[in-house]
């Protein structure tokens, strides 16, 4: 198939990484066996990494990035896809070494695609996107090791970013009392308890400096995105046999904590890895997006961009200046 489409493109050049739009061939993108057409795609932290040339996350430039996508199939060779049916792609490789979703024509392997849910447009798959995914399947490992609503609330760090945001919303609609930690209490309660958080807390309250080994007891789990000391505090003061999923590092990437939160209290502290899970596992998660953890009025969490903007809400992104999701309209040039 030979077709000209926009993309957002970054080129790299003696260690300095540039970002432009410009139009491509479907024929240069990988040979895998299924060609889609993007709709919609969104902004994550993974994203920002990408774009600004971080080599953990995308080793050669130039790059088309993104790690999200919905949008339809235009041509495929497996058996259980057809043309138009409409589509999303999250983790794997998309966006990091693979032409991503900031594209308006992808090209994956069939084992990265999810179908679509019934019920579930295509904008509304890139409001979850990456973030709300990694939050509901949080949610999952908390409950597939015994976390259930009459245990206590649920704490969530980093609560206006993406993943904190999901989380807020996804955790409260799954029957959880939750607490929402933020730096940004001042201006974003209302948000915050918009989303479903019973509680909004400033971010000191899960970040405290101190060499005890465990503290009072404040949550029955937590959802962390923040990482670091958050994370220590976190596990010291969570009520016995209580668990803790991360899945962030901007505060640190280093957890320095004793063993006692889990000899003593029986914390579990579960990771979060959201790139490479099987696809039925996957699709087991979108199905609970689409069905008992759907948040209402998701508009609520998101902004939407086109992909001219996109460089513009990366920057903001990067300074910690956005909130929520923000999804990128391919339609939108």
């Amino acid at each position: 198939m030979s077709k000209s489409f926009k993309a957002l493109w970054i080129t790299e050049s003696d260690g300095e990484f540039q970002r432009k739009i410009i139009h491509r061939e479907v024929n240069d993108l990988p040979q895998h066996d299924t060609l889609i057409r993007v709709h919609y795609s969104s902004l994550n932290y993974k994203d920002a990494l990408s774009i600004n040339g971080h080599k953990g996350i995308t080793r050669n430039f130039p790059h088309q990035p993104g790690i999200d996508a919905a949008g339809e199939v235009v041509e495929t060779s497996h058996p259980d896809l057809q043309t138009g049916q409409p589509v999303i792609v999250t983790g794997y490789d998309l966006g990091m070494n693979t032409d991503g979703g900031l594209g308006q024509y992808i090209r994956v392997p069939s084992d990265w695609i999810v179908p679509l849910p019934n019920g579930m447009s295509l904008f509304q798959a890139m409001i979850y996107g990456t973030a709300g995914f990694t939050a509901a399947l949080g949610l999952w490992l908390l409950e597939r090791n015994g976390q259930q609503p009459e245990h206590g609330k649920i704490v969530v760090t980093g609560a206006t970013g993406g993943v904190g945001s999901m989380a807020v919303a996804i955790v409260s609609q799954a029957g959880y009392d939750v607490i929402a930690s933020t730096g940004k209490k001042d201006s974003e309660e209302q948000y915050l308890k918009e989303l479903g958080a019973t509680d909004v807390v400033d971010r000191s309250f899960v970040d405290i400096q101190t060499d005890k080994l465990l503290l009072k007891s404040k949550w029955a789990g937590g959802i962390d995105t923040v990482g670091g000391n958050t994370l220590h505090t976190l596990l010291k003061a969570c009520e016995p046999y209580g668990n803790i999923a991360c899945c962030g590092l901007v505060q640190s990437p280093n957890l320095n904590i004793s063993v006692y939160p889990f000899i003593i209290n029986g914390i579990s502290l579960l990771g979060i890895a959201t790139a490479e899970n099987p696809l039925h596992q996957k699709i087991q998660i979108w199905e609970k997006l689409n069905g008992k953890w759907a948040v209402p009025h998701l508009e609520k969490i998101s902004k939407v961009i086109s992909l001219n903007e996109v460089s513009d809400y990366i920057d903001l992104m990067m300074k910690g200046n956005t909130k929520g999701r923000i999804v990128v309209d391919l339609n939108k040039i």
